[in-house]
């Protein structure tokens, strides 16, 4: 029997990387489908520790107060923070949190993107597969809220690439898809310019135009955007009804989440292919970098930087984890998941 080969899983980061997270008393959670894993970014010293666990292809992240939402191939993971676990990890006084699987959802292979906890802390997720946004509930395998007005059926044939949501106020309001199409893959047809942002409250398109667009995200009182297509960072000017560029970054932006003056932006290389070649990046820059980046809003200047050196070619999600500085996630160790019980609280 010969053995799947080991994947290279290096990377680089600037010095400040780590004393920023300290400083802002956080961390990152990172997924990338494309090596199936997720990534936890914690400060060690003077490096950046690169914590990785293996996934069936996740994508979608989503965290509130304590509760990790994670979105799979066919499943999404609710895990909880069990913090007394985490202080029982060795070495001793490690670890400040620790994530368990509380409950798994099958939903089938659907092609789950972005993903958000509201302030009731309900779990809406971008079924993509089917051009819609969903629910959970016990009996089904997702329960649609919402779908463009342009979709005339749920059906499985990813028609407009519905892919990012954005809360507002604690509620989903945005998405960004890469078409206006209600055909099979229609979104294909014009990749270059096809993207759109939409209320979902009104069913308005705030914005079209743009090169597949991802990462829709409210912060102060500003909807901020990645057009991946041309690798660049914004935000939406809705009063004149355009994209407002930022920066430029040297790969195919995807992921976002801020924190103070500073957003953390997910990078892909993205590969020469039917969905990716001949996006106007691709001319742009011949050669693309995997990592995150982090860019002052208040001035478009890069700040730090980590870069994926092995196997890791593409990022999807970005996810700050607050107030904590070295989290765990345990999926696999069967003597923890056997053994830990969490009781209600008296």
């Amino acid at each position: 029997m010969s053995e799947s080969p080991r994947r290279e899983l290096s990377s680089v980061h600037t010095s400040n990387f780590p004393d920023l997270l300290r400083h802002f008393n956080m961390s990152l959670a990172v997924t990338t489908y494309q090596a199936g894993q997720m990534i936890f970014l914690r400060p060690d010293g003077d490096t950046l520790n690169t914590h990785f666990r293996t996934l069936d292809r996740p994508m979608g992240l989503a965290y509130h107060q304590g509760h990790l939402a994670i979105g799979c191939g066919a499943q999404i993971f609710e895990c909880f923070n069990v913090p007394a676990v985490a202080h029982k990890l060795p070495p001793e006084g490690r670890h400040d949190a620790c994530f368990m699987p509380r409950r798994s959802h099958l939903t089938g292979d659907i092609d789950i993107h972005e993903m958000v906890l509201s302030k009731d802390d309900k779990l809406w997720f971008v079924n993509t597969s089917f051009s819609c946004l969903c629910n959970l509930d016990l009996r089904s395998s997702f329960f649609p809220v919402w779908y463009p007005p342009f979709i005339t059926q749920l059906v499985p044939e990813d028609r407009c690439h519905l892919n990012g949501l954005a809360l507002v106020d604690g509620q989903p309001q945005f998405v960004t898809a890469l078409g206006i199409s209600n055909h099979a893959d229609g979104w294909r047809e014009n990749k270059n310019g096809g993207g759109v942002v939409i209320d979902i409250t009104t069913d308005q398109i705030v914005l079209d135009g743009l090169s597949m667009p991802h990462s829709p995200r409210w912060y102060r009182d500003r909807l901020w955007l990645l057009e991946s297509g041309q690798g660049s960072f914004g935000w939406v000017d809705q009063p004149a009804g355009k994209y407002q560029k930022l920066c430029d970054l040297p790969g195919y932006t995807r992921g976002l989440d801020f924190v103070g003056p500073l957003a953390f932006v997910g990078l892909s290389q993205v590969r020469e292919s039917d969905v990716f070649g001949g996006v106007p990046l691709a001319n742009r820059l011949s050669q693309r970098l995997c990592g995150i980046y982090v860019v002052n809003i208040e001035s478009g200047d890069v700040v730090a930087f980590l870069h994926f050196t092995g196997d890791v070619q593409e990022v999807f999600a970005v996810q700050t984890l607050p107030d904590m500085l070295y989290p765990e996630f345990i999926n696999e160790d069967n003597e923890w998941l056997r053994h830990t019980y969490v009781l209600p609280e008296a």
